[in-house]
């Protein structure tokens, strides 16, 4: 299935990472088949107040989109070519999709089944069907992007349309007698959903045919307070009358047919016949030597299902090994119990764990770890005292014996082996070949990816659901009543288990601390990893071994890549922070993923294909060791790599706009490492700015956290124009406000004109006329004091926008010749073409349509001599569209259109009338 909405909106191959490309694609795909105007998916993106580059920006989104839809285009496309499923239809766009691509088709025609089948009494088909349409579910409809009306609309119809399904499926498998089988999950729903009747009645129902009738009648009241306290009404009258029939103990409700139900069975002992006798000739029957599962396992369940479906799989297969990788904490252990005690009936001669670190944390010997096993192998037998060799023989001193006497106690049998906390691929090598008929799964921090013949299943967090559930799970009644605390502490932890566990308790270990509390004291990351600890519980230790565990040079790398910018980096970032080439700051990269300090996450069709990012409790660690070994290697590893984004940055600009950024020409280091701008950004210059936004953003702030100062406004600076033309008011904003603290705090006055003059750009998008005349006076003012003439005559060609837009077209024009006076005198030509293009759009506005044609030509010829392709485009894209209407005699109508004042920004303009010769 390639389309999903029946939760996180996502797509195949990849989905669009911005979450505005989303909602446009969930828009389209939740009306599949049906034209969905512009103007619709604009009151979506932006509702009443969208950008000036409002159609501009939905067009580059809706081309993004369609380059993602053609990234996969099938074995049929080599013979046909592609087929581009988004389609433009006035007055917008068409999204066409096969029925079986899109889940909520899907959905809608099992649900369809299932209802059918329903009114056809035929309830085993019904619950079936109606199964699988809830399988399609994977969270709450249409997550994970944000909601216009629209959207909204649909989320709350389609969730609706998930109860519904649900209650019917269930009063379905009430009809075929599953009520025993439903009692958990229908107290659970009802819990969830304290206001739907349905449910309340359908747990009753169920717990009245288990002879609960006193459990039954305390469901019916618990729903009557949940009613009563929050919508101040009595239950209906269907869960009224039910309550009658449970009094009255009505035969009816009673299910006459009960199936036969066949116990499985409990322990180890009694599956599957007695044990294989042992080296001494004893019976020992089967061996259980586990931990105690987690009783408040939470989520996990594809991993669970994988898990499952290898240890039911070919049980004459020798030697089936699952091998179980993640980051420290990621509950991989928990996992292995958990299976292993699910899995009794399947390994009757026994299921054993050994732990392959001493209790220092250290690896232990591939002999010990054989030693360890043979001797739980041969020792106590399940419910007894855990002790040593009780009775045993002693073990022989060489390892190859050692393998050879558990080679021979494990032959043939169907035993499960847990091998926990593996450190490498030779200190089990020796375990698995002296037990090849065993199945044996084995957790490590380590991929152990040199292993042959064995399955990898790789453990990452948990998803934000599964994370809330485990809090409410193990954090008592104040984490439940505190649901949105909750969500803060889940994404504080990273989602990471054993930080959620430690969280947890350490909320019910503390009666007079709030959920609200707890997740105060998490949010300073550099406290957070001390918050997290409770006796022997300790996050911070757990994520110290696995760093412990690698070489010198692999922690130096994780202590200063924890410097790079949130929320990933690409490798010539490394490199920056390093200070070394890309080859060898892509080999400790590597190492540090291999080893589960950091992630390689894989962003298909981008200019860096493989991004790295670390875990949030694993950057607090590596900001924490940083700051105890090394804190003298912080602030050059900062300026390194806010030089690097300098230089990529100002390389990216001149592409886009060259000439506008009046810093590029400001003297400033470079680089240490031998970066290449043509390298690294390419040709597509919108796509690093796009790739890299959150990291420059960061830089920024790092550049001023660090004092910083030139360093802060130059890659502002170099950030405004791409912060201009994709409409990021809020990070142009936050940037551009430190960047101006810092040019004032460092006396350069340059530096804080430029600032202004930008920020004057920002307020004028906004609306903010007043603002955006002052910054620009202001900047002007201080471009003349410093001599930047150039920089000056550019601030009047903006001040004379503003004065357009509020209707005052002849100050406008006066502005814009003197700004082409200066930029003439100065040889600019990018001021020149700003100039003419003001010019030209007055001519227009006042009806001089030959004399707006000229200027336009002139600002064409100008923007060429820039360099500029954008201006260029722009001066020909206007010209034509005059051209066409005075061709087509709406000259009359010219004048009052809006205007395209800039590339891709608008004005909207009150009609005036315009003048005719008679």
């Amino acid at each position: 299935m390639r389309y999903r909405v029946l939760g996180p909106v996502r797509m195949t191959p990849r989905t669009p990472s911005a979450a505005k490309p989303r909602a446009v694609l969930a828009t389209l795909l939740v009306q599949s088949d049906t034209v969905v105007s512009t103007h619709a998916l604009i009151d979506e993106l932006w509702g009443a107040e969208p950008p000036r580059t409002a159609t501009t920006t939905l067009q580059v989104y809706v081309s993004q989109l369609r380059k993602a839809l053609l990234a996969d285009s099938g074995e049929a496309a080599v013979e046909t070519g592609p087929v581009q499923p988004l389609l433009t239809r006035p007055p917008g766009y068409l999204m066409r999709i096969a029925p079986e691509d899109l889940d909520l088709t899907v959905f809608e025609s099992l649900r369809a089944e299932g209802r059918a089948a329903y009114g056809r009494r035929e309830y085993g088909a019904a619950a079936q069907a109606l199964s699988r349409a809830l399988g399609l579910w994977t969270g709450p409809a249409l997550s994970g992007v944000p909601h216009g009306p629209s959207l909204e609309t649909s989320a709350i119809r389609l969730n609706e349309l998930r109860a519904e399904v649900l209650e019917q499926r269930i009063s379905a498998e009430l009809r075929l007698g599953l009520h025993q089988e439903l009692v958990g999950e229908l107290m659970a729903l009802a819990h969830e959903h304290p206001l739907r009747e349905t449910l309340h009645c359908h747990l009753m129902v169920a717990l009245y045919r288990c002879g609960r009738q006193s459990d039954a009648l305390q469901v019916y009241h618990q729903a009557r307070r949940s009613l009563v306290d929050e919508l101040g009404v009595e239950p209906g009258p269907v869960l009224s009358r039910l309550l009658e029939r449970v009094l009255a103990s009505d035969p009816s409700l009673t299910w006459h047919r009960e199936p036969a139900h066949r116990l499985a069975p409990v322990g180890g002992s009694g599956v599957g016949g007695p044990g294989r006798p042992a080296e001494g000739g004893r019976d020992t029957g089967p061996t259980v030597w586990l931990p105690p599962a987690v009783s408040d396992f939470t989520g996990r369940e594809d991993q669970l299902a994988f898990g499952e479906r290898l240890l039911a799989s070919d049980p004459a297969a020798r030697n089936k090994v699952l091998v179980l990788s993640g980051r420290a904490g990621a509950g991989k252990t928990a996992l292995a119990v958990r299976l292993a005690h699910d899995a009794g009936d399947r390994f009757p001669d026994g299921r054993v764990l050994v732990t392959l670190r001493d209790a220092g944390g250290r690896p232990v010997e591939p002999q010990a770890a054989l030693a360890t096993l043979l001797r739980r192998l041969r020792g106590t037998p399940t419910g007894a005292a855990a002790g040593t060799d009780s009775g045993a023989d002693p073990l022989p001193p060489s390892e190859a014996e050692v393998a050879e006497l558990l080679h021979r106690r494990t032959e043939g049998r169907k035993m499960l082996i847990v091998l926990d906390d593996a450190a490498s691929e030779a200190q089990i090598r020796p375990v698995l070949s002296a037990v090849p008929d065993s199945t044996v799964l084995v957790t490590s921090r380590q991929v152990l990816g040199a292993l042959e013949s064995v399955r990898h299943l790789a453990l990452d967090v948990l998803s934000a659901q599964e994370a809330e559930a485990l809090l409410a799970a193990c954090g008592g009644q104040r984490m439940r009543d505190d649901p949105e605390a909750a969500k803060e502490i889940a994404r504080l932890c990273g989602r990471l288990p054993l930080a959620l566990r430690v969280a947890a308790a350490g909320l019910a270990a503390r009666p007079h601390w709030t959920a609200a509390g707890l997740a105060r004291r998490l949010r300073d990351e550099r406290t957070r990893l001390a918050a997290l600890s409770l006796g022997d519980l300790d996050v911070r230790s757990s994520l110290l071994t696995a760093y412990l565990d690698v070489g010198e040079e692999a922690r130096h790398a994780f202590r200063i890549l924890g410097l790079a910018a949130l929320p990933d980096f690409a490798l010539w970032s490394a490199a920056a922070l390093l200070a070394t080439d890309r080859a060898e700051a892509e080999r400790l990269t590597e190492e540090l993923v291999r080893a589960h300090l950091l992630e390689a996450r894989r962003r298909p069709g981008r200019l860096t294909p493989v991004r790295y990012g670390f875990h949030a409790l694993l950057r607090s660690l590596s900001l924490e060791v940083l700051a105890q070994e090394s804190p003298q290697e912080g602030p050059a590893a900062v300026e390194r790599l806010c030089r690097a984004f300098l230089a990529l940055a100002r390389h990216a600009d001149a592409r886009l706009a060259p000439g506008r950024d009046r810093l590029a020409d400001k003297a400033e280091p470079l680089a240490t490492t031998t970066l290449s701008g043509a390298e690294v950004v390419g040709g597509a210059p919108l796509r690093w700015f796009q790739e890299e936004s959150a990291g420059l953003s960061e830089a920024v702030r790092q550049a001023h956290a660090h004092g910083l100062w030139g360093l802060c406004c130059s890659l502002a600076s170099a950030a405004a124009g791409y912060y201009e033309a994709g409409a990021l008011w809020d990070e142009w904003e936050a940037t551009h406000d430190l960047a101006l603290d810092a040019a004032r705090r460092s006396g350069d006055v340059h530096a804080e004109a430029v600032i202004l003059r930008s920020l004057g750009d920002l307020a004028w998008q906004r609306r903010r006329t007043s603002s955006a005349l002052d910054r620009y006076r202001l900047a002007w003012h201080l471009f003349t004091r410093h001599g930047d003439r150039t920089a000056a005559g550019r601030c009047l060609s903006a001040e004379a926008d503003v004065l357009l837009g509020m209707g005052r077209t002849a100050q406008a024009e006066r502005a814009y010749e003197h700004a082409l006076s200066v930029s003439r005198s100065d040889d600019d030509a990018r001021g020149s073409a700003e100039a003419l293009r003001g010019l030209a759009l007055v001519a227009q506005r006042d009806g001089r349509h030959e004399e707006a044609l000229a200027r336009l030509e002139e600002c064409a010829s100008a923007a060429r001599a820039a360099g500029d392709h954008r201006w260029i485009e722009y001066a020909r894209r206007t010209a034509s569209a005059l051209r066409t209407a005075l061709a087509s005699d709406r000259s009359a109508a010219v004048s009052s259109v809006p205007l395209e004042v800039r590339p891709g920004i608008w004005l909207f303009l009150p009609s005036r009338p315009v003048q005719r010769a008679g």
